[in-house]
């Protein structure tokens, strides 16, 4: 056994050898938000080409229309605004959570950006940190390649073309990527604090607030039945202390939305008069009826290929808190009654569901076929994307 004295000391902080853990993480994932920002940079170069080919403003398409108008109202002048439809119906601004309309208020106070730029260049940096994050958990879990892949997947999924504009999508995924990730490194506190920011951003932290909550469930009733009962609650203690904080952005808000409005089931009231109640699906199934034979094929084959990634996400043995995290955003997302072409949207954040084909695609034998794929992948997500942005209805 060596002489304590002759142990080699840790280096000095500043020495190439000590260089910040961040640091060291942001070069292991240069890859891949190389190819998340290129992925991305194609869907921003077809728009622009088509907005100017159709005399439109692709910025404007970006930051100026359907939800960000609103986050922008709210950074602008507060809570306060309703909209009232032509059917009597009113539409307030408090179903919109307040973490992107702070970003896009404090970014604009201390730059020379508009709210509207401030949005977007919000949701740009978060969809980069959103892939960061992805990376991470998919080079923890499967190597470095799969992580890279599932970081440019994730910028080529069919409506990635909301990761570009100013809307609570990138910035609630990267919130959800690194708690999750923080988890599967037993970093529990951190998870709960992410999950209180994600909590302040969209109401869909639910999905993430349940990951957490099923996961020490979990770990807890196993340790009871191999008989560590002794001590069980201080050994997990940090673990209770972040399940306990992850709850707490979206109960600050339902709070905040009850003493505003002076009822305390108001924010539900609120998400109802949007029309976002759940519903268990009825809507769903209704939309899929009232369709024409051909379209309703075509969706309910759609739903079955989601319904297959879930499949193949269970047979792929994911840790539980990504199974969790994944089926419930997809579950929430489909058995609410609001707008059904939000839908597709409402499940961007559930990237545990990109996976199983990150892991085959990274399983090719070239990178050449992996990058010509996910090639494919990005001109088709960029294509759907410019289609969608220059028609009328929001995404």
């Amino acid at each position: 056994m060596p002489d304590q004295q002759t142990r080699p000391r840790p280096a000095a902080p500043g020495t190439r050898t000590a260089r910040p853990r961040a640091i060291a993480l942001l070069g292991a994932a240069a890859p891949a938000l190389g190819a998340y920002a290129a992925v991305r940079a194609v869907g921003l170069l077809v728009l622009q080409v088509w907005a100017s080919a159709t005399g439109k403003d692709a910025l404007h398409l970006l930051g100026g229309r359907w939800d960000s108008v609103w986050y922008q109202r709210i950074a602008e002048h507060g809570y306060g605004f309703t909209v009232t439809l032509p059917d009597g119906g009113v539409h307030p601004d408090l179903a919109f959570f307040p973490l992107l309309p702070a970003l896009e208020r404090g970014l604009a106070a201390v730059t020379p950006l508009t709210v509207q730029g401030a949005g977007i260049a919000v949701a740009w940096l978060a969809g980069l940190v959103a892939a960061w994050g992805i990376f991470a958990v998919g080079a923890r879990l499967y190597g470095r390649r799969a992580g890279v892949v599932l970081a440019a997947l994730w910028g080529a999924y069919p409506t990635a073309f909301v990761q570009s504009m100013a809307y609570t999508e990138t910035l609630f995924t990267a919130l959800a990527a690194w708690s999750l990730y923080a988890v599967l490194r037993g970093r529990w506190i951190a998870a709960g604090a992410l999950c209180v920011l994600a909590g302040l951003t969209r109401p869909s932290a639910a999905a993430l607030i349940a990951a957490l909550a099923v996961t020490a469930a979990v770990v807890l009733v196993r340790e009871w039945r191999a008989g560590g009962r002794r001590g069980l609650l201080r050994r997990n203690s940090r673990m209770l202390l972040g399940v306990c904080l992850a709850p707490l952005g979206w109960l600050a808000y339902v709070v905040f939305v009850a003493v505003r409005q002076g009822s305390p089931f108001a924010y539900f009231d609120v998400q109802a008069q949007w029309g976002n109640s759940i519903d268990g699906g009825r809507a769903l199934a209704a939309f899929i009826a009232g369709l024409p034979l051909p379209a309703a094929l075509g969706l309910c084959a759609a739903l079955g290929l989601l319904g297959w990634l879930v499949f193949l996400c269970v047979r792929q043995r994911q840790p539980l808190p990504l199974l969790v995290y994944g089926i419930a955003v997809v579950v929430v997302s489909l058995i609410g009654s609001g707008y059904f072409g939000s839908r597709p949207r409402l499940m961007m954040p559930a990237f545990p569901l990109l996976l199983p084909p990150a892991v085959a695609l990274a399983g090719l034998r070239t990178t050449a076929r992996t990058s010509a794929a996910v090639a494919a992948l990005a001109l088709g997500s960029a294509a759907y994307g410019a289609w969608t942005l220059l028609g009328t209805g929001p995404p």
